[in-house]
């Protein structure tokens, strides 16, 4: 069976977009789960992100089981600590934050939940994660106690989504944060998706399908959006036909 990985390196390889609804297990239940999952698979979403910053909840198994069991969409876990594992999900993005100085957040707690993390069967992908500056204070930038990269230092973001490739990443994630007043530039976008072969996913602050369209064009190969479906789920179909309107190369 192809993983997810190899998958979205070949969708790269075309130019072929996805986008991927992000879900805070905190701030969902059965009932709203059931009616979300359904507009996902009718908008042919392409993956499910699950995890928080927190997850204080109890729900985040009973969630991807739901998922599971109700559609095909593959689910893949974006946690505020490695150590939010559930054996259920698919596949695990698992995190190194590569914008910030914060040492338990670049190593310290790999090693620690390492040896779960590697029972877990799950599906690892390591993760360059970078946090830019989306105009208001985030409860990731809290809670790892990280100022975010600045929004208009594009070379700074280019020369650390560089490094990160080279230190063996396999995925560059770039994240203005749940609740950005601003999302991140397509100027950065483009600086940085320009300088690097591995995938790049793009999310927060994306609250329109132009904005979408736009990020993907400028190199984005991911768009994960959670806050704006949290208001409204309904945008969920207009943002995944942005998404899956790009071009793809022939």
């Amino acid at each position: 069976m192809k993983g997810i990985y190899q998958s979205l390196l070949e969708r790269k390889q075309r130019g072929q977009k996805s986008f991927a609804v992000l879900i805070d297990p905190d701030k969902v239940n059965d009932d709203n789960m059931e009616s979300l999952i359904d507009l996902a698979t009718n908008a042919r979403v392409d993956y499910f992100l699950v995890g928080g910053s927190l997850v204080i909840s109890n729900y985040l198994d009973e969630c991807i089981q739901l998922i599971r069991q109700k559609c095909d969409i593959p689910v893949v876990l974006f946690p505020g600590s490695p150590s939010q594992i559930s054996r259920y999900a698919d596949a695990l993005l698992y995190l190194s934050l590569i914008s910030g100085r914060n040492p338990e957040l670049l190593i310290g707690q790999h090693v620690v939940s390492a040896p779960v993390v590697k029972q877990s069967g799950l599906e690892i992908m390591p993760t360059g994660y970078m946090v830019i500056d989306g105009g208001a204070p985030t409860t990731v930038s809290y809670i790892s106690n990280a100022a975010p990269l600045p929004s208009d230092k594009n070379e700074i973001a280019m020369c650390t989504a560089m490094a990160g490739e080279m230190l063996g990443m396999k995925l560059i994630y770039m994240d203005a944060g749940s609740g950005a007043r601003r999302a991140i530039s397509e100027s950065m976008i483009q600086k940085v998706a320009g300088c690097i072969d591995v995938p790049l996913i793009v999310g927060g602050g994306i609250t329109t399908a132009e904005k979408a369209y736009l990020n993907c064009k400028a190199g984005a190969d991911v768009i994960v959006v959670g806050n704006a479906i949290e208001k409204d789920p309904l945008l969920i179909k207009e943002l995944a036909a942005a998404v899956h309107s790009v071009p793809v190369r022939v």
